[in-house]
């Protein structure tokens, strides 16, 4: 058992411990490209969180790591089969009643570590910081964390080569050879500003891509997935120790 992990934890270890911040990871469920499981980001996020919580542990920080949610906002793939939606009023549901547990119990502060490109949580952290003063929270992406050109020859968003590396790394038999992967073509805005991206407009997935992924998935390998996972956990784990060291009223100078 790692008492870090709340899903691997019992009451005789909890009774008596609280912990400084609570982590949540947050992922989807949805098809990407013909190769990859419906639930890589939920892989992602229960891999990321649960590592960057050891390390961050490890090295002092007194943090425990939730369940991971495993459904996401994905409102722009309605007609893709079973990829499942959760509409951002209710990610702002969940959100509350959870931060009223911590709230509650005196657990202030909340990182969540999101793995969903469709996710944006900024807005409910707005409403719910005026719900909760008291509480600290926070949000990341881990997929922006690093440079990813450092580590991968292929741009994309989504099944693409970053994903598909880290796949093959995590869950290699949950990956079906290459040849049979979609390359993950993108069909562009035909609206300026979009393609700029300083205008924005929701993805329509089907229209956008026709294998549902977006970025060249070919070159990918388990050995681009083990380096990035390494330096992406640990980018985490310093979010997370930073988080937890930090004071109410002293997160500015």
């Amino acid at each position: 058992m790692r008492p870090y992990i709340l899903k691997e934890a019992n009451w005789k270890d909890l009774q008596n411990h609280r912990f400084e911040l609570a982590v949540l990871p947050w992922g989807a469920t949805e098809a990407h490209n013909y190769h990859l499981p419906y639930g890589t980001d939920v892989y992602e996020a229960d891999a990321v969180a649960e590592e960057a919580g050891r390390k961050a542990w490890e090295n002092g920080a007194n943090v425990t790591i939730l369940p991971t949610v495993p459904f996401g906002v994905n409102t722009g793939q309605s007609d893709i089969y079973l990829d499942m939606n959760l509409n951002p009023s209710t990610q702002l549901a969940i959100l509350s009643d959870l931060i009223e547990v911590l709230d509650r119990q005196g657990l202030k502060k909340l990182l969540i570590v999101n793995s969903h490109g469709g996710n944006d949580f900024k807005t409910a952290l707005r409403e719910l910081g005026l719900k909760f003063p008291d509480m600290l929270l926070f949000t990341c992406n881990w997929f922006q964390a690093l440079d990813k050109a450092t580590y991968f020859e292929e741009g994309g968003d989504h099944a693409d080569e970053l994903e598909t590396s880290l796949i093959m790394h995590l869950h290699p038999q949950l990956v079906l050879p290459l040849e049979e992967a979609g390359m993950g073509k993108e069909k562009k805005s035909v609206i300026a500003g979009v393609r700029e991206k300083w205008a924005w407009t929701e993805r329509k997935w089907s229209q956008v891509t026709e294998d549902t992924g977006i970025g060249n998935p070919k070159k990918a390998s388990p050995e681009k997935g083990r380096r990035y996972f390494e330096d992406v956990t640990d980018k985490v784990a310093d979010l997370i120790l930073d988080i937890c060291s930090v004071h109410p009223g002293e997160l500015y100078r």
